[in-house]
């Protein structure tokens, strides 16, 4: 067989190097390849059009594209305000605010957001956060003003949280959420959240502060004096009404409409009940007045001093990470049905610049939420426009509309958010990753079950300690396998993997499967000498002798892409272990930094022998094989 020479990458630069590097870190999308060789006055317009994509496309906005935003925004619309309402008291916010955060933040989004499918507003989980971590340590209801302020606070950190990303190209650290992670998250919160509406469904008044389980559980069975028939007759026929039409939808996608103007519908009709039998004297409780009129400024209410800096930066890092990685996904799911793409970064950018100007004007977290870009998808949404009618139609409902909400019950509100909520337990993804990835199962339990007995904020941590947990394990225990050859071919697969596959007599052939760093070298060590060690105590079995007939150790090092100092000096260190055992080592297929590190390390052409180092395992296993056939006619 012809032995091919292993030759290293061409020389580059220590510059030249950390410039590839930081790109292939920082700007894997190469954004700034579509202004080459354009001249001056092109570069301006499309810089300003990566900036504000509205650009982009409102230049050859059409009526027929107007059409089909007109009633994609006017739907979302239905279910934005009374979605704002119910997220806003669960934030535990006056219900106004629910709604201003359906106004300014839209318009921001419909300017620099790169999708066409999101609709943005307040969403459950970030409000949950938000109200949850603020209420440990100020009550919303004995300092309201206060909480109000920490949340405008909170929404600002979380934008310069979510935009700093952005800005610094950072979007890999939302990665740390894996899939398990979010799905059990969102699944806990599902259930916490929903387990808090049971003081609107029951009419309870003494409530649990705590977002616990138990707690929770204990307070409703602890308050069954406090039980309004009223109210759970109520509340039952609403959930059924909202539940059902969430039903039609997910089975005829086309009716869509049906669950998008349900709570809006429910909302009127359990009004309009309400003030027709003075429902509010007989156990039910309302909403009461809102406040008319657009939404006043709020820049004067932030703080950036004092003993709740710590608390608001806090909660604003938590719901900002969360709320980023929800509108994220959520844009890249629509992103990828309709065919575009979706930038992440500027998804960062435009997220969190739309809750910096949220927090000045009676905002609080806002993201992209997956039920309304759902009905916003299906209603046939072709541009972000749909968001700035959405926007207009929550200005008409804030300017005109407000003291229709006066006599909506609480009961109603709940029944909203449980409806909105059920979507987020996924339970064919859960049984999805127990077949593919049980220890990704565990983390996916160890986040719902944080979640629900521990508290929201902790039981993320947890989940996201245990990803971290595994990476780490992965980085320090890389995998090893052992090679054999399969009849007929030159070919080397893991024997484990391939049954058919046959050890080579005389030969120990490795593989290492991960790169090689000083966290993972003493590991290296010690597995391969193991490996060494098992091999000849099986040979010497087989064959019946006391030694065994093992000569080569081959390490394929194919897939092993990066390597440090430590990682260079294990190669000295086991040939020099291998040698005391009379056996050669030999290496196969190095690539460009290895063999390029291996090079500065091994100025004596100890290891890069020309006879120790081949391009594939059969040129390693034929060449050493005919050199051990010609040493006895050499020494003859």
């Amino acid at each position: 067989m012809e032995v091919h020479k292993v030759v290293p990458p061409p020389h580059r630069s220590t510059f030249q190097k950390l410039k590839t590097r930081l790109k292939e870190t920082f700007f894997p999308d190469d954004p700034l390849r579509q202004f080459k060789g354009q001249p001056p006055k092109t570069k301006w317009i499309l810089g300003a059009q990566y900036v504000f994509p509205i650009l982009q496309w409102g230049p050859n906005y059409s009526l027929k594209l107007f059409k089909s935003d007109i009633v994609s925004g006017l739907t979302i619309a239905s279910l934005a305000i009374p979605q704002g309402i119910s997220y806003a008291k669960l934030a535990n916010l006056p219900p106004i605010v629910g709604l201003y955060s359906s106004f300014v933040p839209p318009l921001v989004y419909a300017a620099l957001g790169s999708s066409r499918d999101l609709a943005v507003g307040p969403v459950s989980i970030a409000s949950l956060i938000l109200g949850s971590m603020l209420r440990q340590e100020v009550s919303p209801s004995k300092d309201p003003v206060l909480f109000l302020q920490l949340a405008f606070s909170s929404t600002f950190f979380a934008g310069v949280v979510q935009a700093s990303l952005g800005i610094l190209r950072l979007g890999f650290i939302i990665d740390f959420l894996s899939k398990a992670t979010l799905i059990g998250f969102m699944a806990g919160a599902a259930i916490i959240v929903s387990l808090q509406q049971l003081k609107a469904l029951l009419g309870i008044t003494h409530f649990t502060k705590q977002m616990g389980l138990v707690p929770v559980l204990s307070s409703v069975f602890h308050n069954t004096a406090e039980w309004s028939w009223q109210t759970i007759v109520m509340g039952f026929c609403f959930l059924s009404l909202l539940l059902l039409a969430r039903h039609v939808s997910m089975k005829k996608p086309n009716l869509f409409w049906v669950s998008a103007g349900a709570p809006l519908a429910s909302v009127i009709i359990s009004t309009l009940l309400v003030f027709a039998f003075k429902a509010q004297h007989h156990g039910i409780s309302i909403i009461g007045k809102l406040q008319e009129g657009l939404n006043p400024p709020s820049w004067n209410m932030l703080h950036f001093h004092g003993s709740y800096l710590g608390l608001v930066m806090k909660t604003g890092l938590v719901t900002g990470i969360i709320s980023l990685t929800e509108g994220i996904a959520v844009g890249r799911t629509f992103a990828a049905l309709k065919g575009y793409k979706v930038d992440g970064n500027k998804e960062m950018m435009a997220i969190g610049l739309m809750n910096i100007v949220g927090s000045s004007t009676s905002c609080y977290v806002t993201t992209g939420a997956f039920s309304r870009s759902a009905v916003n998808h299906n209603a046939g949404a072709k541009t972000a426009a749909s968001n700035i009618i959405m926007a207009v139609t929550v200005m008409v409902t804030l300017l005109f509309l407000m003291p229709l909400f006066q006599y909506t019950p609480n009961v109603v509100l709940g029944a909203i958010i449980i409806t909105a909520v059920v979507g987020l337990i996924d339970l064919p993804a859960a049984y999805q990753i127990w077949k593919i990835d049980k220890f990704d199962f565990i983390v996916l339990l160890c986040a719902f079950l944080g979640v629900i007995f521990i508290s929201v904020q902790q039981g993320l941590a947890i989940a996201v300690g245990i990803s971290i947990f595994k990476i780490l394990l992965q980085v320090t225990r890389p995998r090893t396998g052992m090679l054999g050859n399969i009849p007929g071919t030159d070919i080397y697969r893991n024997l484990h993997h391939y049954k058919d596959g046959m050890k080579v007599p005389g030969f120990l052939i490795l593989s290492i499967e991960a790169s090689i760093n000083f966290a993972n070298t003493t590991y290296l060590n010690e597995r391969i000498m193991r490996w060494v060690e098992e091999y000849e105590a099986q040979d010497a079995e087989e064959e019946g002798k006391k030694h065994s007939s093992l000569q080569f150790v081959i390490l394929d090092l194919s897939a092993v892409s990066a390597i440090d100092t430590s990682g260079v000096s294990i190669f000295s260190d086991l040939k020099k272990a291998l040698e005391k055992k009379g056996l050669e080592m030999a290496l196969v297929n190095p690539v460009g930094e290895v063999i390029e590190k291996l090079q500065r390390w091994d100025e004596g052409r100890d290891i890069l022998r020309p006879d120790s180092v081949y391009l594939t395992v059969g040129e390693a296993v034929a060449s050493l094989s005919s050199a051990v056939k010609c040493q006895p006619s050499n020494r003859a």
